[in-house]
C-alpha cells in the first residue's frame, strides 16, 4: 500500500526508518544525564583510593574467606614494597616490558648481552607475598639462541640462574629495609 504523502517510498523503507528513529530515542535515553553519581568518591584523592586497596568500595572490596586487618595497613602496592623495588633494581639492566605493582608481576623484554649477540634472555618475576620473606619472590628465566638460519630457538637455562636472581633480589630488599630503618 503506497503512502499518500510519500508516493516514491514503499512501506519497508518507512518501517526501517521508524525503527531506527525509535532506537536512537531509546539509546539517547541511556545517557548519563539523568543518572545520579556516587558523591562519596568525588572528593577522594588518588592516594585515598589506594589506601583502601581497591577501587570497589571504601572497605577495600570484599574478601570471600574473611577480612584481613593487615590489608588495611598496606598502602600503595599490592605486594611488599621492598621486594618490588629490589626486583626492579636487579632487573634494571634489561628492558621492562610490563610491571604490575598490584599483581606483583614484572616481565622483561628479550635482552642480548653485548658480548653474546646470538643469545638472548627474558625474565618473569613474581612477588608472592606482602611480607619480606625468602619465598616471597619467584623468578623464571627464558633463554634463546640464534641458529645458523637466523631463527631464534629455545635453549636450556642453567638451573642456578633463577635462584641466583632470587637471592640477589632478596639481598637487595633486605639492604633497602635496613637503610630505611636507619633513616628513622
Amino acid at each position: 500500500m503506497p503512502y499518500p504523502l510519500f508516493p516514491a517510498f514503499n512501506g519497508l523503507w518507512f518501517k526501517r526508518t521508524a525503527f531506527f528513529s525509535l532506537f536512537l530515542v531509546f539509546l539517547t535515553g541511556c545517557s548519563e544525564t539523568g543518572v545520579q553519581s556516587d558523591a562519596t568518591y568525588k572528593d577522594k584523592t588518588q592516594e585515598d583510593m589506594y589506601r583502601y586497596g581497591s577501587l570497589v568500595s571504601d572497605k577495600g572490596g570484599f574478601d570471600l574467606l574473611g577480612g584481613n586487618d593487615k590489608k588495611k595497613e598496606q598502602t600503595g602496592l599490592g605486594v611488599n614494597g621492598f621486594l618490588w623495588r629490589a626486583t626492579l633494581d636487579t632487573l634494571s639492566f634489561m628492558p621492562i616490558a610490563s610491571a604490575d605493582p598490584f599483581g606483583g608481576v614484572i616481565t622483561t623484554d628479550w635482552f642480548s648481552p653485548p658480548d653474546a649477540p646470538n643469545e638472548r634472555a627474558k625474565v618473569n618475576a613474581f612477588i608472592l607475598d606482602r611480607d619480606l620473606r625468602a619465598d616471597g619472590v619467584k623468578v623464571t628465566v627464558f633463554r634463546q639462541t640464534k641458529g645458523v638460519d637466523g631463527q631464534w630457538a629455545d635453549a636450556a637455562v642453567v638451573p642456578s640462574t633463577a635462584s641466583s636472581l632470587e637471592e640477589t633480589i632478596l639481598t637487595r630488599a633486605r639492604q633497602m629495609r635496613l637503610a630505611q630503618k636507619e633513616m628513622k
